[in-house]
């Protein structure tokens, strides 16, 4: 079982401007080209147009064609740390997948890193997917009792393995060996494997939880987390991948799509609506940038208040806080201007540790702040424990008020699908009313989004939609079943709790 990295004792890791930030797992691209060109520079584009999804690792498998033989390049950092121009050029062939993120799953050391590779059937097959599998404990326990050896704690390694082995039971008939798979993982993935007899196989789980679209031009076919890796390629968009729908596509240019999951319902997760995406993405028809402006709007009607104006946390708030000034009247201002070069940093321990994270990144706008009561739009408070110290350097800066409002519901409940929050403990608002998380931020006054408000700002209804993180309902048996054993048990602090073995997957 992988256990979570920790950091030297005297030293506190912080990854953004807040280190209540929400680490979503991953973004995955496949590419295919009919006209057989090197799809490795469409890859590179694509994970630096999905770089903000996560900056552990990157990695890109590409087929070759001539020699039937997969290519993988992997490693820990940046898409840019990674990737050289060699190394890209070196990866030739006209299909590939590609991979970047954080892991939900194992400490995030290099051989966790995707996509992952395993030498037959078919050649060789290769694979990275975004999302987590709810029951991974179980199922790689399950393998482990057969004498399999995996070489890392990454989930997708053992979607690798699950896949393989319906392969060969199902005589490489790869739709059945993939509807095989659904009915043995639980939990969100959206896949993208390539073989090496020159196939893209890509497939969504039966909720669709995690996204995944596709897009087509004269020359290549191209699937991603967002829309935003198809528009810098010159790809247009054409739509996404449906739930529990599985696609094999062929260098000759066949394109085979099957439903495996009879009446599928959709969940999709929706702080990708809220946060993980980037403005500029297209997810199930909606725009991004008008889903967070919308939700401002509604914010500035429901939780309305007397100031001189709206600042956003920069950035993904900065869309919900236009809404809200539009809303409101009030006039929006940049009162808060974020460091864009400052990547990952490690502080000194002590009690100013959380001021000093912030004021590396973010820095108040003294002459636009000084004596103004301001509305301060954020996207989310899931920890809770740097609000404070951004609150604080607007004070210092001369502000008058500050009315916090966030343009996502109150987070209660973990995620077990994705979104790196696996206990209740960790959550400040499971812990805490409004008016207390109020008092610790040190805000005039608080209000969150009501869940009906975001609903009707994302426009695709509440039954299309995951909202276990704000409302504690999940769209798995499963999910709710560790929910409830989290509840009543807790779980290892050092163990993720998907990590851990439970029961069989209930359909």
């Amino acid at each position: 079982m992988g256990k979570k990295s920790t950091s030297p004792k005297s030293f506190t890791f912080f990854s953004s401007v807040d280190d209540h930030a929400l680490h979503e797992e991953c973004g995955v691209i496949g590419a295919i080209s009919f006209s057989k060109q090197d799809v490795s520079p469409l890859l590179y584009r694509a994970l630096i147009a999905l770089q903000h999804r996560g900056q552990d690792a990157a990695g890109m498998a590409v087929g070759d064609s001539k020699s039937k033989k997969i290519n993988l390049h992997k490693g820990l950092g940046l898409v840019t740390d990674v990737f050289e121009a060699s190394s890209v050029s070196g990866l030739r062939g006209p299909l590939g997948g590609a991979h970047g993120g954080y892991p939900t799953i194992g400490p995030g050391h290099v051989e966790d890193a995707q996509p992952f590779l395993e030498d037959e059937p078919l050649g060789g097959v290769a694979l990275a997917h975004n999302g987590n599998i709810a029951n991974y404990g179980t199922v790689r326990a399950q393998f482990e009792k057969t004498g399999r050896v995996f070489c890392s704690t990454c989930d997708a390694d053992l979607i690798l393995a699950v896949l393989v082995k319906h392969l060969k039971a199902a005589k490489l008939d790869i739709f059945k060996a993939v509807s095989l798979s659904m009915d043995e993982l639980d939990g969100s993935y959206s896949v993208c494997a390539i073989t090496a007899a020159g196939e893209l196989i890509v497939y969504r789980d039966p909720h669709a939880i995690r996204p995944l679209c596709w897009g087509k031009n004269e020359d290549f076919m191209m699937f991603a987390s967002e829309s935003t890796a198809l528009d810098i390629n010159d790809v247009p968009l054409l739509g996404d991948v449906g739930p529990g729908e599985a696609l094999v596509i062929s260098l000759e240019g066949k394109v085979q799509k099957k439903q495996l999951i009879p009446h599928p319902q959709k969940r999709h997760c929706m702080f990708e609506y809220v946060y993980f995406s980037r403005p500029d993405s297209i997810a199930q028809g909606q725009l991004i940038y008008d889903v967070r402006r919308e939700l401002g709007r509604r914010l500035a009607k429901a939780a309305p208040a007397s100031a001189d104006i709206v600042v956003a946390v920069p950035d993904t708030s900065r869309p919900a806080a236009e809404g809200y000034s539009r809303a409101s009247g009030i006039p929006i201002e940049e009162g808060l201007m974020k460091n864009r070069y400052v990547g990952r940093t490690f502080i000194m321990a002590g009690q100013s540790k959380r001021l000093e994270a912030v004021k590396l990144k973010l820095n108040a706008v003294r002459p636009l702040v000084a004596g103004k009561r301001i509305v301060l739009i954020d996207d989310s408070i899931v920890r809770g424990t740097t609000s404070g110290p951004i609150l604080k350097l607007l004070r210092d800066a001369g502000a008058k008020e500050i009315h916090l409002r966030i343009a996502c519901p109150p987070v209660i409940s973990p995620c077990f699908y994705g979104v790196d929050l696996p206990t209740y403990h960790e959550l400040v608002a499971a812990n805490h009313s409004v008016e207390e998380i109020c008092q610790m931020v040190g805000a005039d006054s608080l209000a969150f989004s009501t869940i009906d408000d975001l609903v009707g700002a994302i426009g695709l209804g509440k039954d299309n939609l995951c909202l276990g993180c704000v409302n504690g309902k999940y769209p798995t048996q499963l999910g709710n079943d560790i929910a409830a054993m989290l509840k009543k048990h807790g779980s290892d602090p050092n163990v993720r709790v998907w990590e851990q073995a439970h029961p069989a997957k209930k359909k």
